[in-house]
């Protein structure tokens, strides 16, 4: 069913449809739906998709036009996702840059970075990675440890990040480091460096999650190198750029993830149906469930949608933050529920590399959905949000 996400966009809306009906075809097609987040599948068509969609101008649809973006609305960027999400394309492989560093560098960074990085982020000519989380500060990022020391020649950067998403592709890594150790308060004295991979100092290694995908990567710096134009958002402010820049994250709409999920609901009924356990009554009411709570997720989504289109996208309401961060932990929590639904419904199928394909895609969707509730910000952490920032309660 058609969404009116944002009036008057109906003539847009109908640009990006035809676009993705032309130019997602052949290989493009084959990989519907492919990837995410947590899944580096057939990366290389992925990548060739997304300097398509470069081509066509669909990245960086808001970043300003001398940065190579369209300058476009908030209303257009929905709308693009909405659809983006509805055609079943493939996921994107630079989200890092498109989501986090970009919109961080176009708050924070200086003139010099913008228009030396942003560029080649839209031209997928350059892969970014997150360097936030060590083995000893995970959402406890106000203890990171990797350090970066200052002469005359630049930064020196010793440490260790795990966790990196999709690190293994990555050319440069943007790096929360502590710059001023002595410091009594540990958010205080920090920096966000921005590091090229491409160095001695530098080794990326990959870490195989449970569905054997290598999105994962842990990344050592052994007097690793970047220059004093690097910093973002001046030395000493990385506390206060790198919560925005997660605010970028766990604060976006959800609905291209509710409509993914959708999908994933019709699929599995459909395998209940193709296997005869559709009569099970305890199969039953476990779809039904999944298929109300998608419908949750929509009508949340939604709301979410029209208070940030009645102005509310530069400086979010405590409702709209309310109900961002609620999305997020209901989202995850929700689909690890139907990833254990999929394995109960495939049985048996779905514990072994087996020929049937669906039966796979199922045993994938529960390993995958097992870390959700962990990145973007744990459930723990978005409990604590709600609690304290939504119903005044003491930390």
């Amino acid at each position: 069913m058609d969404i009116d996400i944002a009036p008057g966009q109906a003539q847009f809306r109908d640009e990006v449809r035809t676009w993705l009906a032309e130019h997602l075809v052949g290989e493009f097609a084959d990989y519907r739906g492919i990837g995410s987040p947590t899944d580096d599948t057939a990366w290389d068509v992925r990548v060739a998709w997304e300097r398509e969609l470069s081509a066509g101008g669909w990245l960086g649809l808001t970043w300003p036009t001398q940065y190579g973006g369209r300058g476009a609305g908030l209303a257009e960027e929905i709308v693009f996702e909405y659809e983006y999400a509805r055609a079943g394309a493939p996921a994107r492989v630079n989200t890092q840059a498109l989501e986090l560093l970009g919109p961080t560098l176009l708050a924070f960074g200086s003139e010099e970075q913008k228009m030396r990085f942003l560029p080649k982020i839209l031209s997928v000519e350059e892969m970014w990675g997150q360097g936030f989380s060590e083995p000893g500060a995970g959402s406890d990022l106000a203890a990171v440890r990797t350090k970066a020391v200052a002469d005359d020649s630049g930064w020196h950067i010793d440490g260790q990040k795990v966790w990196t998403t999709f690190g293994l592709y990555a050319n440069w890594l943007y790096v929360l480091c502590r710059t001023d150790p002595d410091v009594s308060l540990r958010h205080k004295g920090l920096s966000l460096l921005l590091v090229d991979v491409d160095q001695p100092g530098v080794d990326v290694r990959s870490i195989e999650n449970l569905a054997r995908s290598k999105e994962f990567s842990e990344c050592f710096f052994n007097d690793a190198r970047t220059t004093a134009d690097m910093v973002v958002g001046g030395v000493g402010n990385g506390w206060s750029v790198v919560m925005a820049t997660l605010g970028m994250e766990r604060g976006s709409a959800l609905m291209p993830l509710q409509l993914a999920m959708q999908r994933e609901v019709e699929e599995l009924v459909t395998a209940a149906r193709t296997l005869a356990v559709l009569d099970d009554p305890w199969i039953r009411q476990r779809l039904v469930d999944a298929y109300i709570g998608v419908n949750v997720m929509r009508s949340t989504n939604l709301r979410v949608v029209a208070d940030l289109l009645d102005g509310e996208a530069t400086h979010p309401g405590a409702a709209t933050a309310a109900a961002a961060t609620v999305s997020k932990l209901f989202a995850s929590v929700h689909h690890q529920q139907m990833g254990e639904l999929a394995m109960d419904i495939h049985g048996a199928a779905a514990q072994y590399d087996a020929a049937d394909s669906a039966a796979t895609e199922a045993r994938k969707l529960f390993l995958l959905s097992r870390a959700e509730t962990i990145y973007g910000g744990t459930s723990e952490i978005q409990r604590n949000i709600i609690s304290e920032r939504v119903l005044g309660l003491p930390r």
